[in-house]
């Protein structure tokens, strides 16, 4: 049996037992409340039966029948069982109803002592009588005029005195609620079960996904039910796995393109080596260019190749900062002889991978705009947009999105233009990384304009 689920179900069945030994431990003290409650009540009502009854009863010095009818009479009148007993203990005369229940087994009934030295015997009508509580001997029936006291110094055959629970519905009503109890504790606790192993069957499928996802099957995601805590991690972890699956195949074709694109310069600067020793001199100082240019174009692919990563690798922009990009744009434009204008528009980001992103859009539109560059800066509600627009070629409307992935080149631009297909890549990278989108627009009269979004400081 699995730990989790024994833990769970034990939990809960030992919250359901806490339960149920507090309600019956606040009903029987309920129940026994109301018990004094009711013996007080009774002997209240009893001790005011006894001294109507004695003082209506004709005196012990009258004839046996008169008592004996007296008392027939009081029976019928309170619907009581009565008896009535002298001071010897010979009865005097019994009612029917007492005659009967005595003959079913259900003793003498409660002993009340009256003051002429008589013994009046009451029985519960339709109940077997209890035992009275003991009172310390027999009593004067009256004390200063009040209602007599209950003498239980005698008692029935059926054990030592006490005195009559007028209340046994309350008994009953008490086995009947622990039987509910038992009952309700049996059925959750074995409801309990089902839905108990239910969910540590879910957690269980959750884990053998993770150690799937762990073997290496990175395509590989756990089923999503419900709406509670266990789907949300279901969730949680199918999301965390398609961005880790998408960011190691990142990571492959990153390489296999750089890969690809360092065998060409390469196997250009291993062929001007190879000529160095034996070219003339002026032709010597032109396979050292070469080279130098190649070295060159191994190191920017290499910078470029280690950012990608890193941005991949952190893709939201940890600590930012104010970044004028206005100024930014500026800067950059002239270094490229472009045009830059607009209006001042602060953000909030990394100042180096602005920059960078500014860079790549400007080189990129130098190297393939035809010489017309200009950046434009302006505000658009809660967004800075930067326009970097050439006076080039243009990009195809089915190229425009292609173009941003990495190591793409557009059909016709072979290496010697420059660039290794890393650039707008970056760009894109940059803009998703604090919060913003770049995009390929065409331009009214020819060429093509890059636009920049990003969130307003």
């Amino acid at each position: 049996m699995h730990t989790l689920t024994l833990r769970i179900y034990l939990t809960v069945v030992a919250v359901l037992a806490l339960f149920a030994f507090a309600s019956g431990w606040l009903f029987q003290r309920h129940i026994e409340e109301e018990r004094v409650q009711v013996n007080s009540m009774l002997a209240e009502r009893v001790s005011a039966w006894a001294d109507l009854i004695q003082r209506s009863l004709p005196g012990a010095e009258e004839p046996l029948e008169d008592q004996a009818a007296a008392l027939r009479a009081w029976s019928y009148r309170l619907r009581l069982p009565l008896a009535l007993d002298d001071a010897a203990g010979n009865r005097i005369a019994a009612s029917d109803s007492f005659e009967h229940r005595q003959a079913d087994g259900h003793g003498r009934g409660l002993a009340i002592s009256l003051d002429d030295g008589r013994t009046l015997w009451v029985m519960r009508p339709g109940a077997r009588p209890l035992r009275p509580p003991p009172m310390g001997g027999n009593e004067p029936m009256f004390r200063n005029g009040g209602p007599p006291p209950l003498d239980v110094g005698r008692q029935g055959p059926d054990g030592p005195p006490g005195f009559w629970p007028w209340g046994q519905g309350l008994i009953g009503r008490g086995v009947g609620l622990a039987v509910v109890l038992l009952l309700l504790f049996v059925a959750v606790a074995a409801g309990a079960w089902p839905a108990v192993r239910r969910l540590t069957r879910r957690l269980k499928a959750l884990q053998n996904g993770v150690e799937h996802f762990g073997e290496g099957n990175l395509g590989h995601r756990v089923e999503v039910s419900g709406r509670d805590e266990v789907a949300a991690v279901a969730a949680s972890f199918n999301q965390a796995a398609g961005r880790i699956e998408a960011l190691v195949q990142s990571h492959r074709s990153l390489l296999a393109n750089a890969s690809h694109e360092l065998r060409s310069p390469l196997a250009r600067m291993k062929m001007a080596v190879s000529m160095l020793d034996d070219a003339p001199p002026a032709q010597r100082e032109r396979l050292k260019r070469e080279i130098d240019t190649n070295v060159a174009e191994l190191d920017e692919l290499v910078e470029e190749v280690l950012l990608a990563s890193r941005l991949d690798a952190a893709p939201q922009m940890g600590q930012r900062e104010p970044v004028e990009l206005l100024a930014l744009a500026a800067e950059e434009a002239a270094r490229v002889d472009a045009v830059a204008g607009g209006e001042p528009a602060p953000v909030l980001g990394d100042e180096r991978l602005l920059r960078r992103a500014l860079r790549n859009l400007l080189e990129n539109a130098r190297r393939y705009g035809g010489g017309d560059v200009s950046v434009t800066v302006g505000n658009d509600g809660g967004l800075v947009v930067v326009q970097v627009c050439d006076r080039g070629p243009g990009v195809p409307e089915d190229q425009r999105v292609r173009i941003f992935e990495p190591f793409y080149r557009l059909p016709g631009h072979a290496e010697q233009a420059g660039g290794v297909g890393l650039g707008l890549s970056l760009v894109k990278q940059i803009a998703e990384g604090h919060g913003g989108r770049v995009r390929c627009l065409p331009r009214d009269g020819g060429g093509c304009c890059f636009e920049l979004s990003l969130p307003k400081a």
